[in-house]
């Protein structure tokens, strides 16, 4: 069976090391957060201005002033420090932040990113992707392997606007754990009861 959601957000905290400070991206990435292995310290940075963020609140935690990037409520920790965007941004921008994880609509096997708007669609904005994509030290991509009509979202090339060329390192779907290598993408592991046929077959991009 391909992992659910929660289960791919469990595997991509398998990514995480000691230590590290880690940005989590909108959507699944946010999920991490309630995964992180067990003796492993890391500090979660969230782009509109808050380092140590905590797991998700309860419904009797609940501060609607607490927000992380994608406008969900969450707690804080007693070591959580606040700050302005110049200064997040300024992490981000200058390599203090070892690994982002984030969502994508699209990966090409060459690594470049399209995860920030659709042409015709109202977008709120890019957000903080695109500089994240420049200023980390990795790029862990979450999402689903295939869109909702079930067209492969591991891509030759992408035809979406890109969010950056060549950033990403590794990507985690439903079906398994993919990696940016020469030539192509480089199957690193298979979920449950997943087998090569299948990832063939809802794959565009080059797997070698």
């Amino acid at each position: 069976m391909p992992w659910d959601r929660n289960e791919m957000a469990a595997r991509a905290a398998q990514e995480l090391q000691d230590g590290w400070y880690v940005n989590l991206g909108i959507g699944i990435p946010t999920l991490v957060s309630n995964y992180i292995p067990d003796g492993i310290e890391v500090t979660l940075q969230s782009e509109n201005g808050m380092l140590g963020m905590g797991p998700f609140p309860t419904e009797d935690e609940i501060d609607a002033d607490l927000i992380n990037a994608g406008k969900q409520t969450i707690t804080e920790l007693p070591q959580t420090a606040y700050f302005d965007s110049a200064t997040s941004f300024g992490m981000i921008r200058g390599g203090k932040i070892a690994m982002a994880i984030l969502g994508a609509m699209e990966v090409a096997e060459n690594g470049d990113l399209a995860n920030w708007m659709i042409p015709g669609k109202l977008v709120k904005g890019m957000g903080g992707a695109m500089d994240l994509v420049a200023g980390v030290g990795r790029v862990v991509v979450i999402m689903d392997h295939a869109n909702k009509k079930g067209e492969s979202k591991l891509l030759k090339e992408c035809t979406l606007p890109l969010t950056g060329k060549s950033v990403v390192d590794r990507i985690i779907t439903g079906l398994g754990v993919f990696d940016i290598v020469e030539g192509g993408l480089k199957v690193v592991e298979l979920a449950p009861e997943v087998d090569m046929e299948m990832v063939n077959s809802m794959t565009e991009a080059t797997l070698v």
